[in-house]
């Protein structure tokens, strides 16, 4: 079982959210995680096709997904999108603000339309939101997972909370996929 997770980090606290996604998945010893940022090309299309599932992330910037990912979504992925080489699969979304909220939904949302635009299912969080800073889902997201940095080094924040809802998140995907992919043998 192959899981991806293509994301864009600008100052490195969204690529350690991406690492913990992908210590999620390695809970599952079935289940094998390749990265890819946006930043390095060129993107490995063939793993993406034959993943089981995508997992995106990105910074939150003004409300919105970085600007990588945008270009990403908008111009690269053209030639899986036309013969839908994602339909069918699954797909999940993380992200990380400075601010608490930082308009945070509004870049999972836009990852998951773009998601069923490929024809792919999407998976939320199903973690309660947390009631205090040190458990998961603290910022109280469903759609996917999200964290807070503050403007500090990659080292201190995201904090170790919104890590564990990031691998949480992995998890779960992986565990999915595995029901999936069960289903279809």
């Amino acid at each position: 079982m192959l899981i991806s997770i293509v994301y864009d980090s600008g100052y490195g606290h969204t690529a350690k959210q991406a690492q913990a996604v992908a210590d999620g998945v390695r809970r599952l010893p079935e289940a094998d995680v390749r990265l890819f940022t946006v930043a390095d090309a060129p993107i490995q299309w063939e793993t993406l096709e034959a993943s089981d599932a995508i997992i995106f992330g990105s910074p939150t910037y003004n409300g919105l997904v970085s600007a990588r990912l945008k270009q990403f979504m908008e111009d690269s992925t053209r030639t899986a999108w036309i013969p839908q080489k994602w339909r069918n699969k699954l797909a999940a979304g993380f992200t990380n603000s400075g601010a608490m909220h930082g308009d945070k939904l509004n870049s999972l949302m836009s990852m998951a339309l773009f998601a069923a635009q490929h024809g792919m299912f999407w998976v939320g969080l199903d973690l309660f939101p947390g009631r205090s800073n040190d458990q998961p889902n603290r910022v109280g997201g469903w759609l996917g997972a999200m964290a807070q940095s503050n403007d500090e080094s990659p080292e201190l924040s995201p904090i170790e909370s919104d890590l564990q809802t990031a691998s949480h998140l992995g998890q779960r995907v992986a565990e999915l996929a595995r029901q999936f992919r069960q289903g279809r043998a």
